[in-house]
């Protein structure tokens, strides 16, 4: 029951929200396609797209739906910003995830997050086992939990980042977060409309 009365929750925020979810569709479109094709997105899309955002709720909802696109903008980009300075994600992630709180606010954003943290693990998983890159994967993990627990303090994780872009075998070895993202919005809107349909 509960499951359900969460859906509808989700659903009546997705109603509400139909020219906001729109836009998102069509910039989480956009970013995926450059994301996939070259492990990027641009500064030309995310930063119009996160000030519209606010402005566009600020105009619609005034004070208070300033505010809900301001918590959904610091959701986005705050729950990110823990892997961006671990080295395990781009800076353009971050600005897309932010972006989309702003555009979408809360809870959906947060459920956006879980659905796309899911199909990216997914998307691990399958890496791993085609390519065979196990004690590799194993090794990044490792590495990972030693800079959380120096609290973040990294050894130049932006040039870690841009050498694994350039290589080859990045195909192999990257997850296109953004491109989850895009995923992770159409998943959790037909999940909330298929469980509110009659």
């Amino acid at each position: 029951m509960k499951r359900i009365e969460s859906c509808q929750e989700v659903y009546a925020v997705a109603t509400a929200l139909q020219v906001p979810i729109a836009v998102m569709l069509i910039a989480g479109l956009i970013a995926a396609i450059t994301d996939v094709w070259k492990f990027k997105v641009h500064n030309v899309l995310t930063l119009p797209l996160l000030a519209s955002g606010l402005l566009y709720h600020g105009v619609m909802g005034g004070t208070s739906g300033l505010v809900a696109s301001l918590l959904g903008f610091l959701f986005g980009f705050g729950v990110l910003m823990v892997l961006y300075v671990l080295g395990g994600m781009g800076a353009g992630d971050v600005k897309f995830m932010a972006a989309l709180g702003a555009w979408l606010g809360m809870p959906l954003t947060f459920y956006i997050f879980i659905a796309s943290s899911l199909a990216a693990g997914v998307y691990a998983v399958a890496l791993v086992l085609l390519y065979g890159k196990v004690r590799e994967t194993w090794l990044n993990l490792r590495l990972a939990g030693y800079r959380l627990m120096i609290l973040g303090r990294h050894l130049g994780s932006d040039d870690a980042l841009v050498s694994e872009v350039t290589r080859t075998d990045r195909r192999q070895r990257l997850i296109p977060f953004t491109a989850m993202t895009a995923l992770g919005l159409v998943i959790t809107v037909l999940l909330a409309w298929m469980a509110t349909a009659p």
